[in-house]
């Protein structure tokens, strides 16, 4: 016996969006230097992550006393662009301060 397709669909439609399924996650990771200001640090954190005051300061303390943190959980695309935000600030006021994505 055969499949048939549903009412006013396609098999191939409905398998496609069976398939369809949410993007890979990637945390971004930032990472302690001896040279970035703490306060650039939160403030990165807040602007760019969206952190309140009190989380981006916990993460901050992470980043300083274990050497690094993690600023969020997103998109491929999405922590690329954090990071290539966050690299562009830190270069302009001279900071050499690094983010990193891994898989979540």
């Amino acid at each position: 016996m055969t499949e048939q397709a549903p009412a006013g669909g396609t098999r191939a439609a409905e398998e496609s969006r069976a398939k369809t399924g949410s993007p890979p996650l990637f945390r971004v990771i930032m990472h302690n230097d001896d040279f970035t200001s703490m306060e650039f640090v939160v403030e990165m954190l807040e602007k760019i992550f969206h952190k309140p005051p009190t989380e981006a300061n916990q993460i901050m303390l992470n980043i300083h006393f274990k050497g690094m943190g993690i600023c969020g959980i997103f998109p491929a695309e999405i922590a690329e662009t954090k990071i290539d935000r966050v690299h562009a600030r830190a270069r302009s006021e001279g900071f050499p301060l690094r983010c990193s994505m891994e898989p979540a």
